[in-house]
């Protein structure tokens, strides 16, 4: 290699000969090869093939041709005169092997093309001028010469270490939409259920009765799914009955959080955690519902706080079942997200998720097992949907849904009609052994509401709670008849008619639906005593004789007016930013008072659910040290259907076998117990608890002492010892031991 008087490389070349003018015989030409550039970009001026043979050297054709003189610029960027040089600089040492020895062989064993194109070479002509052992002579590369070589391949990817990796992830987990949305609605739900976050192991929501009875549930159907769960519908209350634990609504979806401790503190505690959770899961199910449907977050955000915080719901404080509604929206929004629906943009098969159509089945099984009272209308929703799908579908010429969305949907129903059917088992049983379970049209009666019940507040609404009062004094049972969603609902929905991101067609059907749920919920109460509406499905439907509480069919009301109210939030904030993009194309985004006012009908919302300070949190009677130590079957006196509550609750130390329990209706022979017990202790009583098992009877001295008909088993003068038992004193209870 020679340099120029101007100090450039000078690339010697080698005429090709006639072999160099064409492929070798019976082979393709390779990109690589076409352009001068191994394939491999670690391959140097030396590098041997397997068989020791030396190969050709990089930047030669198989026929030993050369680079061409113009210049490559890397991927790296560099510019013309530094890719011009490391060409110039290639190209030599590219020349330099090409004058290797004619005897030099090729992979296959033959002379190398380009070697005999050249014709025989001196020891001038090698890249050193040295020879090896045997006087051949051999190719030096330049030291650089494959550090070059490697300018011309792709730039290695950058290894991101594990701790890197879960770094990033865990960012983008935190900041995803979904993510924030669960947070926020947990902390709103800490906010708006204050205090019950403040004293939970203590104070529970309401009153110290049905709240009870549902950390009973809690703990009872943890307990039993550890120790036994093939007899967990038998449960340690209304000894010596079967099939207990379906006595009521048994939230039973939520036993996972009964796994974990023992006694009434982790009961309160439990109790008090999922009341602030389910109130989070209302918010974030409609809000999922929403943003799938077509609706932007602001929108969505409303409609999630409608759904929660309505002022209606908190006369149900009390009851845990009824509130617990989250299941039905969330699973109503992993369906239509399954199967690409939205109100937006219709059905779209490329939008199809089959993952999310099972899942969302599954929510809905799950929503079904805390309750038939909530859950049974839910399932004739559901079959609704299904029914006016399929006949849509029939119509308009049977699309091909794709074999894997029918499979979920398919083993989706499976699941759901399989733990429908699970629940209910349990419950058929009940009715037959206790006929005095079913509920009455007269029961019916007591707790349907009239039109006005729809804009009457619960007196624990912080708004409209002490404004109401007259006409909740007019009311048999207030806590099921004031169904007040919210006045701010009923106008952003009434808006919704008018100024809404739906079409009209959607407006038309979600407004049919709204008047329709209204109807319903007014049971016996509307026109002609509702024997078209309500009490036609009393009678004709099956198993919807179970509930006996028409007016929480306001659920459906609610979430249809929150949905109303959503397409017209939606199109004012999307008005929002019609009016920033007129500003100009730097206003990408509503000004700072634009995004106020869009936010103003959520603050309206939640100001109007409010119920700080007027939704009480009693402290729980504390639980008896009998309670803690004395074995089962017992009897606690007194008995009635309220203070059985609290000794379930009291009951869930040892899950002892009680008589006691407080449920939707009043057992018989419960009751029969009830009256016998009342001349205790006397020869019949004691036998008659004999007979049935109980081997104890635990009297609690305060609360008999002021009963008129428990008194006789408190007194300290009461004469037993004739009657074959004992009696213990343990301070706050006397313990009757019968055997």
């Amino acid at each position: 290699m020679s340099v120029d008087q101007e100090g450039s490389a000078v690339v010697p070349t080698v005429a090709p000969g006639p072999a160099a003018a064409q492929d070798p015989p019976g082979e393709a030409r390779t990109h690589a090869e076409d352009t001068g550039m191994a394939e491999n970009a670690d391959v140097s001026a030396d590098a041997t093939e397997p068989d020791g043979d030396s190969s050709r050297a990089p930047g030669t054709g198989p026929a030993g041709e050369t680079p061409s003189g113009s210049a490559r610029a890397d991927a790296s960027g560099e510019d013309t005169a530094e890719a011009t040089e490391k060409s110039a600089t290639a190209g030599a040492s590219a020349g330099e092997a090409s004058t290797t020895d004619a005897s030099t062989t090729d992979a296959a064993g033959t002379p190398d093309a380009a070697t005999a194109a050249a014709g025989p070479t001196t020891g001038s002509d090698t890249a050193a001028g040295t020879t090896d052992a045997a006087g051949d002579p051999t190719t030096e590369t330049a030291p650089d010469a494959a550090d070059r070589w490697t300018l011309f391949g792709p730039e290695p990817a950058r290894r991101v270490g594990r701790l890197r990796r879960a770094v990033g992830g865990t960012g983008r987990f935190l900041v995803h939409e979904w993510t924030v949305v669960s947070l926020a609605a947990i902390a709103l739900a800490v906010v708006m259920t204050w205090p019950s976050a403040w004293h939970p192991a203590s104070t529970i929501p309401s009153d110290i009765w049905d709240p009870t009875l549902q950390a009973w549930q809690l703990a009872w159907s943890g307990h039993a799914m550890l120790t036994d769960p093939l007899h967990v519908w038998n449960s340690n209350s209304f000894y010596p009955d079967s099939y207990s634990f379906a006595f009521s609504d048994t939230l039973f979806g939520y036993f996972p959080f009964g796994l974990v401790g023992t006694g009434p503190t982790a009961a309160l505690i439990r109790y008090n955690l999922l009341f602030i959770l389910l109130e989070a899961l209302a918010f974030v199910g409609a809000y999922a519902l929403v943003r799938q449907l077509g609706a932007r977050r602001t929108a969505a955000a409303v409609a999630g706080a409608a759904f929660a915080y309505a002022p209606w719901r908190w006369g149900q404080a009390g009851h845990m079942h009824v509130l617990s509604v989250g299941g039905i929206a969330l699973s109503l929004a992993m369906i239509a997200r399954g199967h690409g629906f939205s109100f937006t943009k219709g059905h779209r098969r490329e939008l199809t998720r089959p993952g999310w159509a099972f899942a969302g089945w599954c929510v809905a099984a799950w929503q079904i097992s805390l309750g038939f009272g909530i859950g049974l209308p839910f399932v004739y929703v559901l079959a609704l949907v299904v029914i006016v799908s399929a006949i849509r579908w029939l119509l308009k010429g049977r699309r091909a849904l794709g074999r894997r969305l029918l499979l979920a949907d398919g083993v989706g129903i499976v699941v759901f009609g399989a733990v429908g059917l699970l629940m209910g088992v349990p419950y058929l049983e009940v009715i037959k052994q206790h006929p005095e379970a079913k509920r009455g049209l007269d029961a019916i009666e007591a707790f349907s509401p009239n039109l006005h019940s729809f804009i009457t507040a619960p007196a624990q609404s912080l708004p409209w709670g002490a404004a109401h009062a007259a006409a909740r004094a007019t009311m048999i049972a207030p806590a099921e008849t004031t169904l007040l969603p919210g006045f701010m609902l009923y106008g952003l929905a009434a808006a919704g008619l008018f100024f809404s991101i739906w079409s009209l067609r959607t407006r038309l059907w979600l407004l049919a639906g709204t008047l329709v749920s209204i109807v319903l919920a007014e049971g016996t109460e509307f026109y002609g005593g509702g024997k078209y509406t309500y009490v036609f499905l009393y009678k004709y439907l099956p198993f919807f004789s179970s509930s006996r509480t028409p007016g929480r069919l306001v659920i459906w009301t609610t979430l249809l007016l929150a949905i109303l109210a959503a397409g017209a939030v939606g199109a004012l904030v999307g008005r929002s930013y019609d009016v920033a993009a007129e500003r100009g194309p730097v206003a990408t985004r509503p000004g700072l008072l634009l995004r106020v006012a869009t936010l103003l009908p959520l603050l309206l919302v939640l100001a109007e659910g409010t119920n700080w300070h007027t939704l009480p949190h009693p402290v729980v009677p504390a639980q008896p040290a009998a309670l803690r130590t004395v074995d089962g079957p017992m009897l606690v006196l007194p008995s009635d259907a309220l203070i059985d509550e609290n000794v379930m609750l009291w009951s869930t130390t040892k899950f002892q076998k009680i008589v006691n329990g407080g449920s939707g209706f009043y057992p018989t022979d419960q009751q029969e117990v009830r009256n016998v017990a009342k001349s205790f202790p006397d020869q019949a009583s004691v036998e008659y608890l004999r007979n049935l098992g109980i081997r104890a009877v635990v009297v609690l001295k305060q609360q008999a002492a002021g009963s008129t008909d428990y008194s006789k088993a408190a007194s300290p003068d009461v004469p037993y010892q004739d009657l074959g038992i004992t009696r213990q004193d343990l301070g706050d209870t006397f313990v009757y031991r019968l055997s």
